[in-house]
């Protein structure tokens, strides 16, 4: 490294230097739940190193944990759909997912769209446009069904145009609303799409979940390595944070051609796909969901695909993947 800056004038190199400890420092950081959170070696040079030591880092104020723990009382399974990669259908498995459980008119499902920047839910439920409503307690989710309800920041927006431009405070700000404020009612499930990556929504949604009995996360990735080497951060994270890993969805794992019938394969699992990368973690694989040109369709419309394509293969992988699921939670 040093040979290859001797030409870098000395302000840049200083600079780079500065960069590359700070990545060290933040790659080996304890975290701020650790006994070690800014004693360990490598957390000498952190700006937040003295933060980390006095615990003033792990402080949220107690009435805000309490006021989210009261919500949460009445929602049995609360889940996460994550994934370190963007593009790999974490939204559209959130909502099959919850519409698989909701066909179980038993049972009460919602889901809470996490990803501030691009909620992109309202759509694919077929509730864009729809109205928000605020009653004494507290805002009302918009329902899909009679047992399927959703809250997004989709739904807050006056255009679906709009861009939401916002620094973490005010999306830690929206999401302790979203926990606090929407009168989720009693719930079986409450299934939570986020964002790609492990920033801002990741490290909230965690902090305020962890102590509600956080039922654990469902990891989604797509088959080729250029995912997985994003997916493997993720698992990294939700072990370091303790968030229980409930198991791996594979998306887009083949496609068959509609006129032809042909299965291609338009991702390659080079590196042996989800189902290795799963076994390497010691994680159950949940199953795999192939590529439809009709569930796309359906999202896009903001069509129920179950209704208009029960017996098609996707809806099968669809229902098989649920049954997983519910499998995997009843051992945790």
């Amino acid at each position: 490294m040093e040979t290859q800056m001797e030409n870098i004038p000395e302000r840049e190199y200083l600079c780079t230097k500065q960069i590359k400890s700070s990545f060290i420092t933040m790659r080996n950081c304890p975290g701020i739940q650790s006994e070690s959170a800014g004693k360990a070696s490598t957390c000498a040079g952190c700006p937040n190193q003295k933060i980390c030591e006095s615990g003033e880092a792990k402080l949220e104020d107690p009435k805000i944990i309490a006021g989210i723990q009261q919500r949460m009382l009445n929602v049995k399974h609360k889940v996460l759909i994550l994934s370190g990669k963007g593009g790999v259908g974490k939204s559209t498995i959130t909502t099959m997912i919850a519409r698989v459980f909701a066909q179980d008119l038993a049972k009460n499902i919602a889901v809470m769209d996490v990803d501030i920047c691009g909620p992109s839910t309202p759509r694919i439920m077929g509730v864009e446009g729809e109205t928000v409503h605020q009653s004494g307690s507290g805002w009302s989710p918009v329902y899909i069904g009679e047992n399927l309800s959703l809250m997004s920041v989709g739904l807050l927006l006056g255009s679906p145009d709009d861009a939401v431009i916002w620094r973490g405070p005010k999306k830690n700000g929206l999401i302790k609303q979203f926990l606090t404020e929407v009168d989720w009612g009693s719930l079986d499930y409450l299934f939570m799409d986020t964002p790609p990556g492990t920033s801002d929504e990741h490290l909230s949604i965690a902090q305020y979940m962890i102590p509600c009995q956080l039922t654990g996360a469902i990891i989604v990735t797509s088959p080729q390595e250029i995912s997985l080497l994003d997916v493997r951060k993720e698992i990294n994270f939700c072990r370091k944070v303790n968030i229980p890993i409930i198991g791996i969805v594979e998306n887009m794992s083949w496609f068959v051609c509609p006129k032809c019938t042909k299965e291609s394969i338009i991702f390659p699992a080079s590196t042996g796909g989800a189902r290795q990368m799963a076994s390497e973690f010691h994680l159950p694989f949940l199953g795999q969901i192939p590529l439809d040109h009709r569930l796309a369709q359906s999202c896009d419309e903001g069509n129920d695909f179950f209704e208009a394509y029960s017996d098609s293969a996707t809806a099968t992988a669809f229902i098989d993947l649920g049954k997983a699921i519910d499998a995997e939670i009843r051992k945790l």
